[in-house]
């Protein structure tokens, strides 16, 4: 693939290309990669129903099943079913072309192919073997993904997994012999059945015949696959996520400081544990983090438009290297033009960011009478506020805020990714802003007087963005508001001329559905998504950012086909730290001094940048 040079492109914004460039569309599963993937799902399902139903192994449909690939004899029940688990475990690598799954199926099928032939004389079996072989062989160039990310919690989760359904299989297994079945077992005896059997011992169930050899025979091999996979991952050499390096961080902060105005996410692209790829010239990068086989970028690319281009096939290629999905979340408009017109990718609006800009901003009016009679109110009760620079705090005061914003997070897990820096404080991130709440009481607390904390990330060098917002829960309601007014009352002073505050999704759907004369459908999207907002952050975002009465500028999701959205928002939702399927860490007790109260909005404990 030719790689396009930063002269291609003129006048601040890419041109147009002559022709379309579907060469980055982005990585496509081959027509040989999905056919041998589907084929291998196939043949495993059939492998398994081989091995776990008496009748399926004598009937027509086991003819038919027994000359595929893994099918290593009539009665062989437990290589059946070994065989099949297998299969299924190597499909999905074969259907994104991954080039260890390749070499995995093309050491597998010899063997399979002397097996058919060694063991049922199957000569059919054997030459469906070899000609799967031969197809692998000639498309050998079509499975050279690289492998994904990797570290030994794999290990954990695919214990967990294949126990799982180890466990479920196996009392499918216990179950499916109702003829030769002695008595009639429990669930809890048939449950320690199948766990004893898994360890390769005899449980309570008995059968007549041979049937309890062919149960124990499955068994032990579902218990010993479990066991082989799951040591093989845990020895196997760890190859972790890329993350920014010291060098990356220190050329994405030069792009910053000349073109970190255009793009009100762009400090968020130095999050650590984001990997980068920059344009052949280095004058334009993108960030991303790979989840569950997505290759997620946040925001427009960082640094000169006229070198976007260049970062954005670089990105392109490495997804392709990688058979990952391609996307990207919050880019603005011209963004989603860049990557669209580039990569021949679709776009989609999200939502909208609230940007407020501090000339225009006054809390006179009726429109604005809400904010003013709780700010006053709050004012009243004896809070004052405080707005600084990062580099302006002492360190014990720093890390004050630090261990209380972590306090009072709200949740285990850290949310945020396209639209949080996930850290506070930080020495290189001195330009940051803190608005901080403070009120002295008669019983001060584990943090001072310290009752509420705001982060925001440097915009260019006249703006400001919102990152996270934490509360003290016995602080008063309205702490949030307080504080928004605040930075942006102080930000004349800190040269700041505009402030970004939150995201907030599908707001025009809201914004729309609730107007007079708004259609059937457009009603029943917005209910659906007042619904939804029982459980995310959907309308009351909409609604606090209203308040301060901003402009909105649409955000947009790049995806290369609407079939890739679900798988999309699956991984988005991991990135931002809604859905987590690893096995979260304790957090320390801590002692709280007062009883929690009920959040005023359901914004006021977690980062409420991310959508």
């Amino acid at each position: 693939m030719s790689v396009r040079t930063d002269e291609e492109v003129s006048g601040g914004v890419p041109r147009r290309p002559s022709r379309p460039r579907r060469l980055l569309r982005g990585p496509r599963p081959e027509a040989v990669p999905l056919l041998v993937g589907r084929a291998c799902a196939l043949v495993g399902l059939l492998d398994i129903a081989a091995g776990v139903f008496p009748r399926f192994r004598h009937s027509r449909m086991h003819t038919l099943a027994e000359v595929l690939p893994g099918a290593l004899g009539p009665f062989a029940a437990a290589l059946s079913l070994s065989a099949g688990v297998l299969l299924l475990l190597l499909a999905h690598g074969l259907k994104r072309g991954k080039r260890r799954a390749w070499r995995a199926a093309v050491t597998l099928l010899p063997a399979g192919a002397v097996a058919q032939f060694a063991y049922h004389h199957s000569l059919l079996g054997a030459v469906i073997s070899l000609l799967l072989l031969t197809a692998l062989l000639r498309h050998r160039d079509q499975f050279a993904a690289l492998p994904d990310p990797r570290s030994r919690w794999r290990a954990l989760a695919n214990f967990v997994l294949m126990g799982a359904g180890s466990l479920a299989l196996g009392l499918v297994i216990v179950s499916a012999h109702p003829r030769t079945l002695v008595g009639n077992p429990s669930l809890a005896e048939r449950i320690t059945h199948v766990l004893y059997g898994l360890f390769g011992f005899e449980g309570p169930v008995d059968y007549r015949g041979t049937t309890s050899w062919t149960v124990a025979c499955s068994l032990g091999a579902l218990g010993l696959l479990t066991a082989i996979t799951t040591i093989y991952l845990a020895l196997r050499p760890e190859h972790p996520a890329a993350r920014l390096t010291e060098e990356d961080e220190a050329r994405l902060r030069a792009l910053l400081d000349k073109h970190g105005g255009r793009d009100s996410l762009g400090h968020f692209a130095l999050r650590r544990d984001k990997a980068v790829v920059f344009s052949p010239s280095g004058k334009a990068a993108v960030t991303y983090r790979v989840v569950s086989g997505v290759m997620l970028a946040s925001g427009d690319p960082i640094g000169d438009v006229e070198a976007w281009p260049g970062a954005i096939e670089r990105f392109m290629d490495v997804a392709k290297a990688h058979s990952w999905t391609p996307a990207v979340m919050g880019c603005s408009e011209t963004g989603g033009e860049v990557w669209t017109r580039e990569t021949g990718l679709d776009a989609l609006e999200l939502g909208d960011e609230a940007v407020v800009d501090v000339v225009d901003f006054s809390l006179a009016g009726r429109a604005m009478r809400n904010v003013r009679q709780m700010v006053k109110r709050i004012e009243r009760a004896g809070y004052e506020t405080r707005v600084r620079r990062v580099r302006d705090l002492g360190d014990a005061e720093l890390d004050r805020i630090r261990r209380a914003a972590e306090d009072w997070r709200g949740t285990d897990t850290e949310r945020g990714f396209s639209m949080a820096l996930g850290r506070i404080g930080d020495p290189s991130d001195g330009d940051c802003l803190i608005a901080t709440a403070h009120k002295q009481d008669d019983r001060p607390g584990p943090y001072s007087d310290l009752k509420a904390v705001l982060h925001f990330v440097p915009w260019g060098i006249d703006g400001a963005s919102l990152d996270l917002m934490r509360r003290d829960r016995s602080a008063d309601r309205g702490m949030n508001e307080l504080l928004i007014v605040a930075a942006l009352q102080a930000a004349p002073k800190l040269g700041i001329a505009r402030v970004s505050l939150n995201f907030a999704m599908f707001r025009s759907a809201l914004a729309r559905g609730e107007k007079i004369g708004a259609g059937p459908v457009l009603r029943a999207w917005r209910g659906l998504l007042v619904f939804l907002s029982r459980w995310f952050q959907i309308e009351s975002l909409y609604k606090f950012n209203a308040k301060f009465r901003p402009r909105w500028e649409p955000r947009f999701v790049v995806y290369r086909a609407s079939a890739d959205l679900p798988r999309i928002g699956l991984a988005a939702m991991q990135a931002e730290g809604f859905v987590n399927f690893a096995l979260p860490l304790p957090r320390p007790l801590r002692r709280r001094t007062t009883p929690a109260r009920p959040c005023a909005h359901a914004t006021t404990d977690t980062t409420i940048r991310t959508a």
